[in-house]
């Protein structure tokens, strides 16, 4: 072999080396630079715990002061618990009246305003039915005379039963209307006088402190120019906040709520004390107070607080993050990951608050459930599963 077939060997050999070695570096470099199979998502499992409706409601922090404690009406007082300096605290008995009478007549009266509320409802359904039928019937009777089938008498007819049926439902409504005010009005001035006073005739504390007047005696009568106690406040604060008639049904003395103070980045918790018995002649809204059950630091009166009222609670539930729940055509559905495969999962959901969602039906304990990606999954999609760090 001369030295030109030498050369030329040599040239073909280190040319496909270099070919080589370049191409296994590009698969080397197209497989690093290739992400791992599947969508990436975070997951979180499947627990049970209670969750609770809330409704919030802004209102005031206020100071807490000196309390006259007022029953609105002449009483028998057949027990008395506490004595003129002693510590009492919010919710507790001063003592028993003999409001057998009123408390009869408030129950009365407040059955009475709820059987008017449902009359009206359910008359103002009956008109709606009977209007949408009387707008349909003349709707019909007008396509049916654009192609001859119907005459115009057939439509002045319809016409008229439509505006009869609009005139009967705002007459009726307005008669109805008119005895569901009475009725209100009647449970609104019981409940005036029975502020401060539970269901069982019980003068209640309404605040924390020490009674420094108390004119009540076994065997005495309480009336309403004078307070059967006055309870000199320690030296805390309060929040006011002002609610719907909707809303107070559900809420009772001592029951627990959530209290926010934005001003002061606080999060904490707080009791119901009093809910007044009678609405604001104004806003026709109701007062709520509500304690704290801790000092905060920094609290001053004025400043701002929200407060989350717990009006349904399910305890030991199926919860989930709310955020993992999709709807599609008024379908909820979820994904869950089972051996690394996105699956579809349609549920019920129940009471919603504090960021969770109860399921009733879809979901068991200890599943895994996509909390973030669900919103780029189809069902059998192949999942990664990352942490939510970084």
């Amino acid at each position: 072999m001369n030295k030109t077939s030498i050369l030329s060997a040599a040239l073909s050999a280190a040319m496909l080396l270099t070919l080589t070695a370049c191409q296994t570096g590009e698969e080397s470099a197209s497989a690093s630079n290739n992400p791992p199979a599947g969508v990436a998502v975070q997951v979180t499992e499947v627990v049970r715990d209670t969750v609770s409706t809330q409704n919030k409601v802004s209102g005031r922090v206020v100071a807490d002061g000196q309390e006259s404690v007022y029953v609105t009406a002449n009483a028998e007082c057949v027990a008395v618990y506490v004595e003129a300096g002693d510590e009492v605290t919010a919710g507790q008995k001063i003592c028993t009246l003999d409001m057998a009478s009123t408390l009869s007549s408030y129950n009365a009266a407040n059955i009475s305003y709820q059987s008017a509320i449902q009359s009206y409802q359910d008359q103002e359904a009956i008109f709606d039915k009977q209007i949408a039928l009387a707008e349909k019937n003349l709707n019909d009777l007008k396509a049916l005379f654009e192609i001859g089938a119907a005459s115009q008498a057939e439509i002045d007819s319809a016409e008229l039963n439509l505006m009869t049926a609009q005139a009967s439902k705002t007459s009726t409504l307005a008669q109805l209307e008119a005895g569901m005010q009475s009725y209100k009005s009647n449970v609104e001035q019981l409940a005036a006088v029975l502020e401060n006073v539970d269901s069982a005739g019980n003068v209640i504390a309404p605040v924390s402190g020490t009674v420094v007047t108390l004119n009540a005696a076994e065997g005495g009568f309480v009336s309403a120019s004078m307070p059967v106690a006055v309870i000199d406040g320690v030296d805390t604060m309060k929040v006011e906040v002002s609610v719907s008639e909707a809303l107070v049904p559900k809420l009772n003395q001592g029951d627990e709520v959530d209290v926010s103070i934005s001003a002061l980045g606080v999060d904490t918790l707080g009791t119901i004390r009093s809910i007044q018995k009678s609405a604001n002649a104004q806003t026709k809204l109701y007062t709520v107070t509500v304690g704290f059950e801790e000092d905060i630091e920094g609290l001053l009166a004025g400043m701002f607080a929200d407060v989350s009222f717990r009006t349904e609670t399910s305890e030991n539930a199926v919860v989930i993050p709310s955020q993992a729940i999709l709807t599609s055509n008024n379908v909820s559905y979820v994904f869950v990951v089972e051996d690394g495969t996105a699956r579809y999962q349609q549920v019920e959901t129940g009471l919603s608050g504090n960021g969770v969602t109860e399921i009733t039906s879809g979901l068991e304990e200890g599943q895994q459930l996509v909390t973030v990606g669900q919103d780029y999954l189809s069902d059998g999609d192949a999942v990664r599963i990352v942490s939510g760090e970084g």
